[in-house]
């Protein structure tokens, strides 16, 4: 039975998918270089480039062909010159496999995880990979099928048993994926690969071999965790996951890992949970990828995407489905923000709430006078932007993309302002003070407080997702400056860089060109908040014999540094990070 409950847990927290020109004083283009400094609303051109790219041609296509692994590094080819203190290596996780012989996946978060890696060294890179060793991998291969559904596709029980053992196995439970395809992360001095179920995936960094699979229920009250854990300079993690609250109702668990200790004990023998969120609705929880962190409070958004635990347990049981087919959108709910104080573990009773949307990402949370200030990537609208990332939709034709992405929620880049201190005498009146920003908070006669969002980057079908920010400095505090990578429709044409005081955006795109999320790399003697550079996979399928390439940008304004070309494929990438030498 718990197998069987714990599946759905995966979906709470699952998994993820952003540039544009509409809200932007200025805009300016680096690499094929051309610059807007254009009046809002208008797009001018310099060297031939269109402000708004199309792609007749479909490369992005081979964004979602199955590659082999490599035996060992390959040397890729560099032109330019890298920086002599970039050291270290670029991890990133993704599907690598979109069929088992003759069975294919269905959506962009089934393919088995692959592992990457670019290594920097006295100038000189080498790229490698390899599939992580699943249990979902390693029985598919033994196998040669499907064996553990995934989020989009449904694993048949075996067409050799014979007919009553297949009809028993309807009823034994399912089994959760382990599929770690989204993201990186450190804990101690361990790497770890994951999806966000409750199975996760130790591997080492320098080999990209796979070590031993672990389950979070045995560290910690969990059914599964998000992908996108904050890590704090001293090394502690801070994760969310679901979990049974009170009277059985399903709640947030915020857990806690340490720092390695001076006794050198796994950090993940001493997880803690240190709050609880209620969950708005007992039996349908909100789907859930990311958080908000400062360094005195803890922001937990839930959406009107949901679960619905009593259809996932009936359908899957009996007549078989996969987890996508029991998401459900509430209508009615709009958006609830939670915060709680970090130190404390203590929840504040203020009720946030605001129009629907749908979140994968926040950029940045920080502090501010009372104030806290939430900047995030949304999705306008209650239904699933997941509906429309199904590996047909991502496959088609340009004018068939376009058409689709017509039909999904549209992005915005948002910043909400959260008042921290509430007097029922100001009933009515907007309770945000800041000078900086349009974003209101309204409380009103039912002792709740309505949010409006200040937008920070709007643009039609244009999104700006997957944002980094200097983190190692500026994550949880005042920032100006995040990276994104711009869909174009769904598709990933464009790198971003967003001021997100004054709105300027900076970007680098070439045509038939598809790039991956930005991973900022801070200068060692860095003075300001962008002097470093910004990391990307780029896959370039017209370009000739070299396919893809690892991009390096100037943080600043941009502009190519250098590019390290392979003679092999790269298919899409999700999260991952830099590892300093």
């Amino acid at each position: 039975m718990r197998c069987l409950l714990s599946c759905c847990w995966f979906l709470l927290c699952a998994l993820k998918t952003s540039c544009c020109f509409s809200l932007l004083p200025s805009l300016v283009f680096a690499s094929h270089s051309f610059v807007l400094p254009a009046p809002l609303g208008s797009c001018q051109r310099r060297s031939g480039v269109p402000c708004r790219v199309e792609h007749p041609a479909g490369g992005y296509k081979k964004l979602f062909e199955t590659v082999e692994e490599l035996s060992s590094p390959v040397t890729a080819h560099v032109t330019g010159r890298i920086p002599t203190w970039l050291r270290g290596s670029l991890l990133r996780c993704g599907p690598g496999l979109f069929e088992v012989g003759a069975e294919p996946f269905y959506h962009l978060f089934d393919g088995q995880a692959l592992l990457h890696k670019f290594d920097f060294k006295e100038g000189h890179v080498t790229y490698h990979r390899r599939f992580v060793r699943t249990d979902a991998y390693v029985r598919a291969m033994t196998e040669k099928r499907i064996v553990i559904t995934e989020f989009g596709t449904y694993a048949y029980p075996d067409p050799c048993k014979n007919i009553f053992s297949r009809f028993f196995s309807y009823f034994k439970g399912v089994e959760v994926t382990d599929n770690a395809l989204v993201n990186v992360y450190p804990v101690g001095e361990d790497y770890y690969a994951c999806t966000e179920t409750n199975f996760i995936t130790k591997i080492n960094p320098d080999t990209l071999e796979t070590i031993k699979q672990v389950d979070l229920c045995k560290y910690v009250s969990v059914n599964g965790a998000t992908a996108h854990p904050h890590v704090e300079n001293d090394g502690t993690v801070y994760n969310i996951g679901n979990c049974f609250g009170k009277n059985f109702s399903l709640a947030y668990n915020i857990i806690r890992i340490p720092p390695l200790q001076a006794d050198k004990e796994d950090p993940m023998n001493k997880s803690e949970v240190v709050v609880q969120f209620p969950c708005s609705d007992r039996f349908k929880p909100s789907y859930v990828h990311s958080f908000g962190l400062t360094p005195n409070y803890i922001v937990f958004v839930e959406t009107p995407v949901k679960i619905n635990l009593l259809k996932f347990l009936s359908s899957w049981s009996l007549w078989g489905a996969n987890y996508m087919d029991c998401f459900e959108s509430n209508e009615t709910m709009g958006v609830w923000l939670h915060v709680a104080e970090k130190k404390k573990g203590r929840l504040l009773n203020i009720k946030y709430r605001t129009s629907a949307f749908n979140l994968f990402h926040h950029i940045n949370t920080f502090e501010d006078n009372g104030f806290l200030i939430v900047d995030l990537c949304t999705w306008k609208g209650f239904e699933f932007v997941y509906n429309y990332l199904y590996l047909a939709n991502l496959r088609a034709n340009w004018d068939e993309v376009k058409k689709q992405a017509e039909k999904a929620p549209q992005p915005e880049a948002r910043r909400y302002v959260l008042p921290l201190r509430i007097d029922k005498a100001d009933t009515g009146k907007n309770l945000v003070t800041l000078p900086y920003t349009t974003a209101t908070a309204t409380l009103r006669s039912d002792e709740t407080v309505w949010l409006e969002p200040e937008v920070i980057f709007s643009g039609p079908r244009h999104a700006f997702e997957f944002p980094q920010i200097n983190y190692k400095k500026y994550g949880g505090k005042p920032y100006t400056y995040t990276y994104g990578l711009g869909l174009n429709h769904f598709v990933p044409d464009r790198l971003c860089k967003l001021n997100v005081k004054t709105k300027e955006t900076w970007v680098w795109q070439e045509p038939d060109s598809y790039p991956s999320e930005p991973i900022f790399v801070s200068h060692p003697d860095a003075l300001e908040e962008d002097d470093g550079v910004v990391l990307s996979i780029v896959i370039s399928p017209g370009s000739g014999p070299k396919p893809a390439y690892l991009l390096i940008l100037n943080a600043k304004d941009m502009s190519e540094v250098a590019r390290a070309e392979v003679e092999v494929n790269i298919p899409v990438t999700f999260h991952g990070l830099f590892k300093r030498a």
